[in-house]
């Protein structure tokens, strides 16, 4: 028999027969493992397989290869505080479905886990904007090997004026060094440049910082598993793309 019981978020719920769920979740000592919930559709238990909640989870199986089964406590309810939010539902969705999507299973990354839990109760405070989700998916993005290096730049090694990110290295550009190429280069949004302070972004920022992280993800964590983008992700840049015209 093969067990463990710890903490951890709830990253997605599908159902499996007529009351069953198979839950994703994430923690710090497990990584990404799943889960057969008995009865996790019940209107009992429904409210706990919430994608973001924080549960104490308990997982058991014959052998620890096999799915196993999942039971757990609520330990606090986030997606509640999240569904009057338009915004911040999109976050919390896309936060969930790219953990969900990228993560290697049972592999513990415990940095992208940190970022993830100090990630949603700001979400579920409705405090939360997209530069907060962008840094978390440059940790997630550091946590698989695909980490960008945006603190000097890649042709001169200065650190002032940063203005791009090579969509091939990830590394920063100066615009001087970007010179014709410029238009082949990804934006690197001001928050995101080294000594930035954090607040003030703009709806423009947060949609340049969204294509940058969504690019690497895409060729990278999730190309790597021959998948597209989460269409939760998708949703929120397009959603933060319409704020962003909305402003111009």
């Amino acid at each position: 028999m093969a067990e463990w019981e710890e903490p951890g978020i709830v990253l997605d719920a599908r159902a499996y027969g007529d009351a069953d769920l198979i839950v994703s979740t994430f923690t710090a000592g497990q990584g990404l493992h799943k889960g057969l919930v008995r009865g996790g559709a019940s209107r009992r238990q429904v409210a706990l397989w919430q994608s973001g909640n924080l549960a104490a989870l308990r997982w058991v199986g014959r052998l620890p290869e096999q799915l196993g089964h999942l039971t757990g406590e609520m330990v606090q309810a986030i997606a509640p505080g999240a569904m009057d939010d338009a915004l911040s539902l999109a976050l919390l969705r896309a936060a969930c479905a790219t953990a969900a999507g990228a993560l290697p299973e049972r592999e513990p990354q415990p940095a992208s886990f940190s970022a993830l839990l100090n990630l949603l109760p700001r979400i579920a405070a409705q405090l939360a904007s997209p530069a907060d989700l962008v840094r978390f998916e440059l940790s997630l993005l550091t946590d698989l090997g695909y980490g960008l290096d945006l603190s000097s730049c890649a042709v001169t090694g200065a650190t002032q004026n940063l203005a791009f990110v090579s969509p091939r290295t990830g590394r920063a550009v100066t615009t001087e060094a970007a010179g014709a190429w410029a238009g082949k280069l990804l934006p690197l949004p001001a928050f995101l440049r080294p000594g930035a302070n954090i607040g003030g972004e703009d709806a423009a920022e947060w949609r340049d910082a969204l294509r940058l992280t969504g690019h690497f993800l895409e060729r990278d964590a999730f190309g790597h598993h021959h998948q597209p983008l989460p269409e939760a992700r998708r949703h929120l840049y397009q959603m933060v793309e319409t704020l962003a015209a909305r402003a111009d």
